[in-house]
């Protein structure tokens, strides 16, 4: 099942275009990539994928709530809560899984959030498929490094249950191993069930996932050739 459509979709301001004519369609099961520089809008697109950011032109449809994963300066942790506090926090704010909603929701969320009194942590990490990434339940937000955070990223936004989980710039900050590893648990989360949109400024050979680049500047148009007059010859 499609989970988000954005059909030429843009966000253009006073100072001229974010991001343009983007068409995306991600279904369950399915991992995307938005690649793109620095300042391409990719943030603002998974934002706007999310339904947290708005946007000026095009068709934007989601059929299942969406959950953001890491995004700098918007979804963070919080640097004086150690990570088994923010699952726990988390856990207790989204409360049970509605007996309606639970045909809808990944079984590893429901069965995290009725583990959240019994072990919260081991649940939470075991039912997003990252266990291969040891998180220390006792170390703060401010000390985690940048693919600690993103594993964290996932984790609370898993719980929710979403059709749609977004992650931003997930290779920041990582080297090589690190990233080859965060593209193998992005694409382990999309085997779960969850449509996921991530943005990077590129993609890992060998990853399946269906890439959009945005953000490239036009191919600049050579001015024409004015062929040269002649030289007079001295008589």
């Amino acid at each position: 099942m499609n989970i988000v459509e954005a059909t030429g979709l843009g966000l253009r301001t006073r100072r001229g275009w974010v991001y343009r004519d983007v068409d995306l369609t991600a279904a369950s099961g399915e991992l995307h990539a938005v690649t793109g520089p620095p300042g391409s809008g990719r943030t603002s697109l998974l934002l706007a994928l999310a339904g947290r950011f708005p946007h000026t032109h095009g068709e934007l449809r989601r059929r299942s709530p969406a959950a953001l994963g890491q995004v700098a300066g918007v979804h963070e942790p919080d640097p004086t809560l150690t990570v088994a506090e923010h699952i726990t926090e988390r856990l207790l704010l989204l409360g049970p899984v509605p007996r309606r909603r639970r045909r809808l929701v990944p079984v590893a969320a429901v069965r995290a959030r009725r583990a959240h009194r019994r072990d919260a942590y081991a649940a939470a990490i075991a039912g997003a498929g990252l266990t291969d990434e040891p998180l220390d339940p006792g170390r703060y937000g401010r000390d985690l490094t940048p693919v600690e955070r993103q594993v964290l990223g996932l984790v609370l936004a898993g719980l929710a249950g979403p059709g749609l989980i977004v992650a931003d710039d997930v290779d920041a900050g990582a080297d090589r191993p690190e990233r080859e590893w965060m593209w193998g648990a992005l694409e382990r989360l999309a085997g779960q069930g969850y449509a996921v949109v991530a943005s990077a400024r590129a993609v890992e050979p060998g990853v399946a996932a269906t890439v959009h680049r945005i953000g490239d500047p036009a191919v600049p148009v050579p001015a024409p050739t004015v062929p040269a007059e002649p030289a007079e010859v001295p008589a």
